[in-house]
């Protein structure tokens, strides 16, 4: 996805939504204390350092950066915003959610992936809340069993403890919507945890016993 893109007519067309790219060599070094202070809801990309072109020589480094008006404004009011902070092209941006997603290449498996949780939210943007789809919380769930699993966890303290300190889309998600999943499934876990625990109990005993018994006969023997 590029950002070269401009509109045909620079004062043709007003919509909410735009996008730019910054190189960081030829942006100025302040450029996103610059942004900040147009108090305008924006999301700044992860830098794009390991993204490859066709020919599969390296893409120069950049930043993707959405800026998202309250109101519908002109391209030549995005772009003097753009202008400001060293940004190249000035896109429109048709759909927020699918453009948004893009910014760490979450739909595009074949292209570098960056963290979600380095996109920086500007004037009170919500990148999870944006680009969020359903799918997203099946995946979060997903991934919040095989933890519990690989780690004999059946607590839901630990895992909201680790998920807020290491997992934020993890904590997100338990606050907003698989609390109950998640419960249900630590106690059913516990539950196998200690039927299993108790059955290798009872075969020990078993074992200790016939072991018993055995010597028992030796001696009698």
């Amino acid at each position: 996805m590029s950002t070269n893109k401009t509109s045909k007519s620079s004062g043709a067309g007003r919509t909410r939504n735009y996008a730019t790219v910054v190189y960081p060599e030829s942006a100025p070094d302040n450029w996103k204390d610059l942004l900040t202070e147009f108090f305008i809801p924006a999301f700044i990309s992860p830098l794009h350092d390991r993204d490859i072109n066709p020919g599969g020589e390296p893409k120069k480094r950049h930043y993707h950066v959405i800026i998202m008006f309250d109101s519908v404004k002109t391209v030549d009011q995005a772009k003097a915003v753009f202008e400001k902070i060293g940004g190249v092209g000035c896109e429109v941006i048709a759909s927020i959610r699918g453009y948004a997603r893009y910014l760490c290449h979450l739909d595009n498996p074949e292209k570098a992936q960056y963290d979600p949780e380095q996109v920086s939210c500007l004037c009170g943007s919500d990148y999870p809340g944006t680009c969020s789809l359903v799918t997203d919380k099946y995946k979060v769930i997903e991934e919040m069993i095989d933890w519990c699993c690989e780690n004999n966890c059946y607590s839901y303290v630990a895992l909201m403890l680790y998920s807020k300190s290491e997992r934020r889309d993890w904590f997100r998600s338990l606050c907003d919507n698989s609390t109950i999943v998640m419960k249900e499934f630590l106690k059913s876990l516990k539950w196998d945890i200690q039927q299993q625990e108790r059955k290798q109990a009872y075969e020990e005993s078993l074992k200790a016993l016939d072991e018993r018994r055995q010597a028992c006969e030796k001696i009698g023997g």
